[in-house]
């Protein structure tokens, strides 16, 4: 199928495959057939002769013209695009401050219903939000797990044999049937002997019991602490021990985790494991004086306790959040209740939310956009059924032949992404096109084209949605309209093919765990690509010259300069950290702010677009700045490329790239050249490594990076990088140091090259 491997890469990382982006040449134009003139753009192979190709677009404009004529006075009437472009160039935010030195800038949005019903009702904790929301929704649904029936052998043509899921229907939990279990899970954790106040870790992957679990801490005024369920031993355990928590929440299938990382935690006394639906856990082998407890056994306690909730305020912390760890050991980042609610007032106001819309979760809680998202979804009464990357679609690697996945099952109206798995989907969406016969090539690209120009005028296509792209939009349940996607830079070309192809709305947002996931979001009108939004309601961007990045608040046609994010979103600072507190972040003008070291320019319109990162900057011996985040960004949209890591030396006069390639591609590409070794061979291939670094040369020089900014050597790596090996994020980020140190003879040998 055309997307699940990219599902599946949230897990493990699978092949990207071609690109190609369709556009008008002249966006004035309507029936012009062009791929865009983009140097991340690969043509299709249209094999066919130039006549025959010739008369096909001839003959699909006829018809299109003649269906544009007889329906115009309709759509135009219906969908009145005047007001959709209306809405696209409206201004967002603009300069309530401004010198030479800094331009501070505020929303011009009004806070929505919700926001105003929150401040109103004084929802200023997320025990009174759970709260209310079931006050006003009790009966509707919450929470919902689809059944695992069996686990069963499948033979495969091959003749290896796979596990697979045999899947029943999602089994839902009300709001008030939520709120209930919340209360009784914090009560039953006070009875295992953990007051208030002493922090307990939550380590899972993403599941109902996750949520409940949370919602009860909060209720007994118990700091939370997240950590990813990727990290490694020495990462898991450093977090447990500077929180210094005796209580552990995990899951049935990390259990076996916990028999090493007991050893180094001597802390922990109780480890509570939410159940496997066909399994049991067997509790031998664990270490003495720890006692192992189910998670419904935690709420049978709960219920009979006479313990009384003990409800926070809005200074008191409820998360520590430990940041993925890109740049070193993971942080943990307090954040408040009122940092929480107010990123929720936020979101609000940044999206269109409708009665019927259903949510599909899937990312990691431990994630603050994820989680943020998903308290959203509670706040507004939005059902959440969870999933997971190997059982989402229909193809799913454990989904049994004849089972439906999970998207077929609960039809999602909205989810949430992250960048790497909208480039793997779009990827495959172009494999999937680029194999088929060149009928399907022509109406694919003929059906593209002509989306995105009357897209561009301000109206739906709703029968070439059905038509050309209903099958790809029926993998992920045939209703899904919103895609949020942050946690990393989303390129441009992905972003609007995935708005095409999947029929949705992509909206792209901006914030890191230190701000509690707010800062910007893109506006749901907004028909650009390659930004990130204007600044939300609840806090205020700051940009300030960072003289040494060359970036100025003065520079033309856009100002420029290090993102300042100010607000009640921010957090109280790093835990254990005085020093790094300090240094980013500060108090001033009656607000808290956080110095990102993210550089954008903002525009007209007050939309901001993050073109630098200050952390990502290397200067090479003759003096010229390189963006390794900038370089990768480009290099990643050649078909080659599946991830690579830019590296420079201050002491040498160019980089060097570790590159991940796409298996099929360098394949191809060998061939051409006539190499048949296998993958493995071919990475190892001195001539194959000149070959790749020729064609990155070529790409970057189309994407116009400077000839010093691309790399002068290569070095072809067979793993592909995933958060369980701890050289990318649970979000997909690199994480430089320990790629580098992974890598460093690889490294070595290439500058001595």
């Amino acid at each position: 199928m055309i997307v699940i491997s990219a599902f599946e890469s949230a897990k493990n990382a699978t092949q990207h495959t071609t690109i190609f982006v369709l556009r008008p040449r002249d966006k004035h134009k309507q029936y012009s057939f062009f791929a865009r003139e983009s140097p991340c753009a690969t043509d299709l192979d249209l094999d066919m002769d130039g006549t025959g190709v010739a008369l096909a677009i001839s003959a699909l404009k006829v018809l299109a013209f003649v269906y544009d004529v007889l329906t115009y006075p309709v759509y135009l009437i219906l969908q009145r695009p005047w007001k959709v472009r209306a809405l696209a160039r409206k201004v967002q935010a603009v300069a309530i401050t401004k010198d030479t030195t800094s331009i501070t800038y505020r929303s011009v949005q009004p806070p929505g219903e919700i926001h105003t019903s929150m401040v109103r009702n004084n929802i200023d904790t997320m025990t009174k939000m759970l709260e209310w929301t079931t006050k006003n929704y009790p009966n509707k649904r919450c929470l919902g797990t689809r059944q695992i029936l069996s686990e069963e052998d499948e033979l495969q043509p091959n003749g290896r044999v796979f596990k697979k899921y045999n899947m029943g229907v999602y089994k839902w939990k009300t709001f008030y049937e939520v709120n209930t279990l919340a209360s009784n899970f914090g009560k039953g954790v006070r009875e295992l002997g953990n007051e208030p106040l002493k922090n307990v870790v939550i380590f899972a992957e993403t599941r109902e019991e996750w949520m409940i679990a949370a919602h009860g801490l909060f209720k007994q005024n118990i700091p939370l602490v997240t950590i990813y369920a990727t990290l490694g031993d020495e990462a898991i355990a450093h977090g447990i021990n500077e929180t210094e928590v005796t209580t552990v929440i995990t899951s049935h299938d990390l259990m076996p985790k916990f028999k090493n990382i007991l050893s180094q935690t001597p802390k922990v006394t109780t480890l509570i494991y939410m159940e496997d639906q066909l399994r049991k856990l067997d509790p031998t082998g664990y270490k003495e004086g720890v006692q192992v407890i189910n998670f419904q056994e935690v709420i049978e306690k709960g219920s009979k306790s006479s313990i009384a909730e003990n409800p926070p305020t809005a200074e008191d912390t409820a998360i520590i959040m430990y940041t993925s760890g890109s740049t070193g050991v993971p942080k943990g980042v307090i954040l408040l209740h009122k940092n929480l609610i107010t990123t929720l007032k936020a979101f609000c106001d940044s999206t269109i939310i409708y009665e019927d819309d259903v949510m599909i979760g899937f990312l990691p809680l431990a994630h603050v956009f994820e989680l943020l998202v998903e308290s959203v979804c509670l706040l507004s009464a939005v059902p959440i059924g969870y999933s997971s990357a190997l059982t989402m679609i229909d193809s799913g690697s454990k989904i049994k032949k004849g089972c439906k996945g999970d998207a077929t099952v609960l039809h999602p109206t909205c989810m949430t992404s992250v960048p790497l798995i909208l480039d793997r989907i779009s990827k495959n969406i172009q494999e999937k096109v680029s194999k088929s016969g060149i009928t399907k090539k022509v109406l694919f690209k003929f059906a593209y084209d002509y989306k995105e120009a009357w897209k561009r005028r301000g109206y739906s296509t709703p029968l070439i949605d059905r038509i050309i792209f209903g099958p790809v939009r029926a993998l992920l349940g045939g209703r899904m309209r919103l895609v949020l996607t942050g946690g990393a830079p989303l390129s441009p070309e992905t972003h609007e093919q995935i708005n095409n192809c999947l029929c949705v709305k992509v909206i792209q947002g901006y914030g890191l765990t230190e701000t509690c996931s707010s800062a910007t979001v893109q506006d749901f009108y907004d028909m650009s690509f390659g930004r990130v939004g204007a600044a939300t309601t609840v806090c205020d961007i700051k940009l300030v010259n960072w003289e040494e990045g060359n970036y100025r608040v003065t520079d033309k046609p856009y100002p420029r300069g290090e993102i300042i994010i100010g607000g009640d979103n921010i957090s109280a600072g790093y835990y254990k950290l005085p020093d790094k507190t300090d240094e980013d972040f500060f108090e001033a003008d009656g607000r808290r702010w956080f110095k990102t070291g993210d550089i954008c320019e903002i525009h007209e319109d007050g939309v901001v677009k993050i073109i630098d990162r200050k952390k990502d900057l290397v200067k090479l011996q003759a003096g010229e700045y390189v963006s390794l985040g900038k370089v990768e960004a480009q290099l990643k949209t050649s078909p080659l490329v599946d991830n690579i890591c830019v590296y420079g030396e201050s002491s040498k006069d160019h980089c060097v790239a570790l590159v991940v390639p796409n298996q099929q591609q360098l394949i191809d590409l060998a061939a051409k050249k006539g190499y048949t070794k296998s993958f493995d061979e071919l990475c190892k291939t001195p001539e194959i490594e000149k070959i790749v670094l020729q064609e990155l040369a070529d790409h970057g020089k189309k994407n116009k990076l400077e000839k010093f900014e691309i790399p002068a050597a290569v070095k072809l790596v067979t793993e592909v990088w995933s958060p369980d090996m701890g050289l990318v994020t649970a979000a997909f980020k690199l994480k430089r140091k320990d790629i580098q140190e992974r890598y460093k003879s690889e490294i070595n040998r290439m500058y001595a090259s």
